[in-house]
């Protein structure tokens, strides 16, 4: 089955084949993020224009890289939420009407699900691997974003149940207002992350807040914390870099712990990453070395599907359909 899954949830417009839920027959990614970065953030009127612009482009090059015509696809897909309400629409409007036209299924994918989805799927020519059979399910699912920082309990690929969220900012959101209260631009991730591995030995230390009882994140007061630190101490010895590690070692400290926890709550060895954040190198290795030492399988996607992209979207929808 061959599935073309379209995703339009932010600032990128991305299309995508799929077969069998699994082999990525190809992915094509148009973003608008150098029309954002002078804002310092996502503007949604921008976005959606510019997805209008490139929709028709990035699904064309996708059946062109995937060496198929549309009276080849079984099924289209298309993230019906969450996002930014002008972005979806592009998208669910091309993809109900390429659905209509070519008389084939329409999928609706929730975009948080399919982010823990991302590292099932396999480039082409690597079909022999499976995923699914290292990582069975059930599995615990952690989703850290821009926009979210959850955690799933996977019974298959068409139940998702949440049982811990962040109670205010997502990590993704609090690495890019610390960059900003930084000086060092949109987005912060790889920049923060990138400046935090050029630190060894570090004094500063930002309270992250436990959440204690819960499966729950904060990251409102660690941001906090950097602005008072940053306003106190900027005239005297500031290092930038110290403070960028002092902010990744705690994020990522609470991610792991909770993670980790959340799998013994659940009983289950396999855990599921997806989203932006799964890029940060400090977080897989930290993640992939504390799961390790409590018997724990965790499987994050290739670096370009951490991003939006429409793979995700096409590979769940094989499950959903």
């Amino acid at each position: 089955m061959n599935i073309l899954g379209i995703e339009t949830s932010c600032d990128e417009t991305s299309a995508s084949i799929v077969r069998n839920g699994r082999v990525v027959l190809s992915n094509i990614v148009a973003t608008s993020l150098k029309d954002h970065q002078k804002y310092g953030g996502i503007i949604p009127e921008i976005a959606s224009r510019r997805q209008l612009e490139f929709i028709n482009i990035v699904t064309t090059r996708a059946l062109t890289a995937a060496g198929l015509s549309l009276k080849q696809l079984d099924a289209v897909a298309v993230t019906e939420s969450p996002g930014l309400i002008g972005s979806l629409v592009v998208g669910r409007s091309f993809a109900h009407s390429l659905s209509f036209a070519l008389g084939i299924p329409l999928v609706k994918v929730n975009h948080i699900e399919a982010h823990v989805y991302a590292g099932y799927l396999s480039d082409k020519g690597d079909e022999r691997s499976d995923p699914s059979r290292e990582f069975p399910l059930p599995a615990v699912g952690l989703v850290v974003s821009g926009g979210h920082s959850s955690l799933f309990y996977i019974k298959d690929f068409t139940s998702f149940r949440i049982f811990g969220q962040t109670r205010d900012d997502a990590a993704g959101e609090a690495y890019d207002k610390v960059a900003r209260i930084l000086g060092l631009g949109y987005p912060g991730g790889p920049v923060i992350d990138k400046l935090a591995r050029s630190v060894k030995e570090n004094d500063i230390k930002f309270p992250c807040s436990p959440m204690a009882g819960t499966n729950d994140f904060s990251f409102s007061g660690i941001k906090t914390s950097v602005l008072y630190y940053t306003q106190r101490n900027t005239k005297t010895g500031f290092s930038v870099e110290k403070v960028a590690n002092a902010f990744q070692e705690s994020v990522v400290n609470i991610i792991v712990k909770k993670s980790i926890e959340a799998c013994h709550k659940k009983k289950t060895g396999s855990l599921l990453v997806g989203g932006g954040v799964a890029a940060n190198s400090s977080l897989r290795e930290r993640l992939l070395e504390q799961a390790a030492a409590e018997g724990i399988k965790v499987r994050f996607p290739s670096l370009p599907l951490c991003m939006d992209n429409a793979a995700m979207v096409a590979g769940l929808a094989y499950h959903l359909i």
